[in-house]
Protein backbone atom coordinates (compact mmCIF):
# COMPACT_ATOMS: atom_id res chain seq x y z
CA UNK A 1 0.00 0.00 0.00
CA UNK A 2 2.14 2.95 -1.22
CA UNK A 3 -0.68 5.52 -0.87
CA UNK A 4 -2.81 6.51 2.10
CA UNK A 5 -5.50 9.18 2.59
CA UNK A 6 -4.74 10.47 6.08
CA UNK A 7 -8.14 12.20 6.19
CA UNK A 8 -9.77 8.74 6.30
CA UNK A 9 -7.77 7.57 9.34
CA UNK A 10 -9.58 7.57 12.68
CA UNK A 11 -8.78 10.47 14.99
CA UNK A 12 -7.57 9.86 18.52
CA UNK A 13 -7.41 12.43 21.33
CA UNK A 14 -4.14 11.19 22.82
CA UNK A 15 -4.00 14.19 25.18
CA UNK A 16 -6.64 16.86 25.82
CA UNK A 17 -6.68 19.21 22.84
CA UNK A 18 -4.48 16.99 20.63
CA UNK A 19 -6.39 15.11 17.91
CA UNK A 20 -4.10 12.80 15.97
CA UNK A 21 -4.14 10.49 12.96
CA UNK A 22 -1.22 8.03 12.85
CA UNK A 23 0.46 5.76 10.32
CA UNK A 24 3.80 4.03 9.84
CA UNK A 25 6.23 3.47 7.00
CA UNK A 26 8.73 0.63 7.41
CA UNK A 27 11.04 2.88 9.49
CA UNK A 28 9.05 6.01 10.49
CA UNK A 29 5.97 6.88 12.53
CA UNK A 30 3.86 9.85 11.41
CA UNK A 31 1.28 11.79 13.41
CA UNK A 32 -0.97 14.40 11.82
CA UNK A 33 -2.07 16.61 14.72
CA UNK A 34 -4.84 19.15 15.10
CA UNK A 35 -4.25 21.10 18.31
CA UNK A 36 -6.36 23.49 20.37
CA UNK A 37 -5.12 26.69 21.96
CA UNK A 38 -3.81 25.97 25.46
CA UNK A 39 -3.28 22.24 24.89
CA UNK A 40 0.08 21.01 26.09
CA UNK A 41 2.41 18.04 26.00
CA UNK A 42 4.36 17.62 29.23
CA UNK A 43 8.15 17.40 29.27
CA UNK A 44 9.25 13.90 28.29
CA UNK A 45 11.89 12.07 26.26
CA UNK A 46 12.06 8.89 24.20
CA UNK A 47 14.51 6.94 22.10
CA UNK A 48 13.22 8.31 18.79
CA UNK A 49 14.41 11.39 16.97
CA UNK A 50 11.31 13.54 16.44
CA UNK A 51 10.68 16.23 13.83
CA UNK A 52 7.81 18.71 14.27
CA UNK A 53 6.54 20.55 11.17
CA UNK A 54 4.05 23.33 11.94
CA UNK A 55 1.44 23.76 9.21
CA UNK A 56 -1.01 26.17 10.88
CA UNK A 57 -1.04 28.10 14.15
CA UNK A 58 1.72 28.57 16.71
CA UNK A 59 3.41 26.23 19.16
CA UNK A 60 5.83 27.01 21.96
CA UNK A 61 8.36 24.20 21.71
CA UNK A 62 11.01 23.50 24.33
CA UNK A 63 13.89 21.17 23.44
CA UNK A 64 16.34 20.69 26.27
CA UNK A 65 16.87 24.18 27.72
CA UNK A 66 15.89 26.07 24.54
CA UNK A 67 12.37 27.41 23.91
CA UNK A 68 11.12 28.91 20.66
CA UNK A 69 7.80 29.88 19.09
CA UNK A 70 7.18 27.79 15.97
CA UNK A 71 4.69 28.90 13.32
CA UNK A 72 3.86 27.76 9.78
CA UNK A 73 6.94 26.62 7.93
CA UNK A 74 8.98 26.14 11.11
CA UNK A 75 10.56 22.80 11.95
CA UNK A 76 11.72 21.66 15.38
CA UNK A 77 14.10 18.68 15.55
CA UNK A 78 14.23 16.80 18.83
CA UNK A 79 17.29 14.54 19.22
CA UNK A 80 16.80 11.07 20.73
CA UNK A 81 16.66 10.91 24.55
CA UNK A 82 16.18 14.71 24.83
CA UNK A 83 13.53 16.25 27.07
CA UNK A 84 10.97 18.28 25.15
CA UNK A 85 7.54 19.84 25.70
CA UNK A 86 4.97 21.70 23.61
CA UNK A 87 2.27 24.29 24.35
CA UNK A 88 -0.29 25.34 21.73
CA UNK A 89 -0.47 29.15 21.58
CA UNK A 90 -3.35 28.95 19.09
CA UNK A 91 -5.43 26.36 17.29
CA UNK A 92 -3.50 24.73 14.46
CA UNK A 93 -2.02 21.71 12.73
CA UNK A 94 1.35 19.97 12.73
CA UNK A 95 2.94 16.82 11.36
CA UNK A 96 5.31 14.93 13.66
CA UNK A 97 7.68 12.26 12.34
CA UNK A 98 9.56 9.81 14.56
CA UNK A 99 12.55 7.60 13.72
CA UNK A 100 12.75 4.74 14.39
CA UNK A 101 9.17 3.53 14.68
CA UNK A 102 7.28 4.68 17.76
CA UNK A 103 5.72 1.71 19.58
CA UNK A 104 2.30 2.31 21.05
CA UNK A 105 1.07 4.57 18.27
CA UNK A 106 -1.94 3.07 16.52
CA UNK A 107 -2.31 3.22 12.77
CA UNK A 108 -1.74 1.31 9.55
CA UNK A 109 1.66 0.36 8.18
CA UNK A 110 2.53 1.19 4.58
Amino acid sequence: MPFLDTNKLPQDERRPGWLGRYFHSPTLTFAHWEFAKGADIHAHSHEQEEVWQVLEGELQVTIGAETQIAGPGMVAVVPPHTAHSVVALSDGKAIVTDFPLRPGMAGPRL
